[in-house]
C-alpha cells in the first residue's frame, strides 16, 4: 500500500504540538510497517532528523500554503495529480483540510475547531476558509482523528457527524521523561534562576496561550506571597508576536522572568523536572504533551479549569480559571503553600501519565488511515 502524507508542517527546528504529534507518531507508523510506503510531502528540504526510514519518500511541493488561497490551490489542483503520479492508495491530512477534488480515499487529523471560537487570534481569511469549507471535509474524509474526547463531541455536535467515524487518538510522551536527582535539580535552578525555585511554563509563546495573564498571575503571586520565585518560559516565541517581549521589557518582575529558546529533549527533560510546577493557562485549545511531560518527572501541573484535555488529565492537575488572572494567580499560591497537596498532584499524574504513549498512538492513527482504506 502507498501512503500519501500531508507532513507540511514539519520543519528542521524543534517540532511543538500539532508538529511533534505528526513527527512522534508517523515516525512509529513508518518503522512499524516496513512492507508499507509511505510517502510525504513537505514544503522544503528537511533533515534527517526528520525523515523517518527507507520506506519513506520524502516530496517537496511547492508553493508554502500559508493563506487560504494558496491551500485551495494545493489541496484542489497540486494534490491530485501528485496522488495520481504516486499511485497513492490513500492521503492522510493532517491540518484539518481535506481535497475536494481526489477519489483517493483520505483520512482526516482535525486537532480542534479554534476556528469557532471567538477572538482566536486567527486570521479572518482563515477563520472564513475553515468555517466554509470543514462540512465538506469532515463528510468527504472516510475517517476522521482527533486528539481527545473533547474535541470529538464538539465536531459531533456542530456537524451531525457520525461518532462512529471519529477516533480519538490521545497525544503521547517520551519514556525518556522521568525524574531527575536533586542534584541535577540544582544544576538547572543555577543554570537558569540563580538557584532559586520556579514556575515553568512550556510551549508556544503565543496570544492564545495566554502568556500575558500568566504574567499578571505571577505578579499577583510574587506580591502576596514575598517569595524570590521566579517563572521560566521555555518555548518559541510565535512570528508576528514582537509585542510580548516589549511588553516584558515594562514588565515589574522582568528580572524574575527567564524566557529560553526551544532546546532539545534532554535539557527540556531537565528544565521541566527541575521546576516546582508547571503553569499552561491556555485558552480553548490546549497541548496536552507539556502535562503529560511534567507529570512523568514528578512535576504538579496548573492549567485551565475548561481544559479540552479534561478526559486525558482528569483530577491529577489544578484547574484555574484562565480567563482570569486571579483564578491563575490563587492556584500557584495554593500550590505554593500547601506541600501536601502537590505531592498528591504528583503522586496522581504518575498514574495519568503512564497511560499514554507514543506507540499507542501511533498504533491508533495506523488504524484510523487502514478504515479509510475499506
Amino acid at each position: 500500500m502507498i501512503v500519501a502524507v500531508n507532513t507540511r508542517i514539519l520543519t528542521n527546528d524543534f517540532p511543538e504540538e500539532y508538529g511533534n504529534f505528526i513527527f512522534e507518531t508517523y515516525k512509529r507508523i513508518a518503522a512499524n510497517n516496513p512492507e508499507q510506503t509511505f510517502i510525504f510531502f513537505v514544503d522544503k528540504k528537511i533533515t534527517q532528523q526528520v525523515i523517518f526510514g527507507a520506506n519513506v519518500k520524502t516530496v517537496v511541493t511547492g508553493p508554502a500554503a500559508q493563506h487560504p488561497l494558496r491551500w485551495k490551490f494545493w489541496y484542489d489542483f497540486k494534490l491530485p495529480a501528485l496522488l495520481k503520479k504516486y499511485n497513492a492508495d490513500v492521503f492522510v491530512s493532517c491540518n484539518g483540510i481535506c481535497s475536494l477534488r481526489t477519489k483517493v480515499p483520505q483520512c482526516l487529523l482535525i486537532h480542534d475547531l479554534a476556528f469557532l471560537q471567538p477572538l482566536f487570534f486567527m486570521k479572518k481569511s482563515q477563520v472564513i476558509f475553515f468555517k466554509r469549507y470543514t462540512p465538506a471535509f469532515l463528510a468527504i474524509a472516510k475517517s476522521i482523528t482527533t486528539v481527545s474526547g473533547f474535541f470529538k463531541q464538539e465536531i459531533i455536535s456542530h456537524y451531525k457527524i457520525d461518532s462512529a467515524k471519529i477516533a480519538v487518538v490521545f497525544s503521547g510522551t517520551s519514556d525518556n521523561f522521568q525524574p531527575i536527582s536533586n542534584e541535577e535539580k540544582a544544576i538547572i535552578k543555577s543554570k537558569y534562576t540563580d538557584g532559586r525555585e520556579y514556575f515553568v511554563y512550556s510551549g508556544e509563546i503565543h496570544p492564545r496561550k495566554n502568556v500575558i495573564n500568566l504574567l499578571k498571575a505571577f505578579s499577583v503571586f510574587k506580591k502576596r506571597q514575598q517569595t524570590n520565585m521566579k517563572l521560566l518560559l521555555a518555548g518559541k516565541l510565535a512570528k508576528k508576536y514582537g509585542s510580548f517581549q516589549r511588553d516584558l521589557q515594562s514588565y515589574k518582575y522582568r528580572n524574575d522572568v527567564v524566557m529560553i529558546a526551544p532546546v532539545d529533549e534532554s535539557e527540556r527533560i531537565n528544565i521541566i523536572g527541575a521546576a516546582y510546577g508547571l503553569v499552561d493557562p491556555s485558552l480553548y485549545a490546549g497541548a496536552v504533551v507539556p502535562l503529560l511531560e511534567a507529570m512523568k518527572c514528578d512535576v504538579a501541573v496548573i492549567t485551565a479549569a475548561d481544559s479540552s484535555m479534561h478526559d486525558i488529565v482528569k483530577e491529577a492537575v489544578l484547574h484555574a480559571e484562565t480567563t482570569s488572572y486571579t483564578g491563575i494567580a490563587d492556584k500557584m499560591m495554593l500550590l505554593y503553600k500547601d506541600e501536601n497537596i502537590r505531592k498528591e498532584l504528583i503522586e496522581k499524574g504518575k498514574e495519568i501519565a503512564r497511560q499514554y504513549d507514543w506507540e499507542k498512538s501511533a498504533a491508533l492513527v495506523w488504524q484510523s488511515i487502514l478504515k479509510a482504506c475499506k
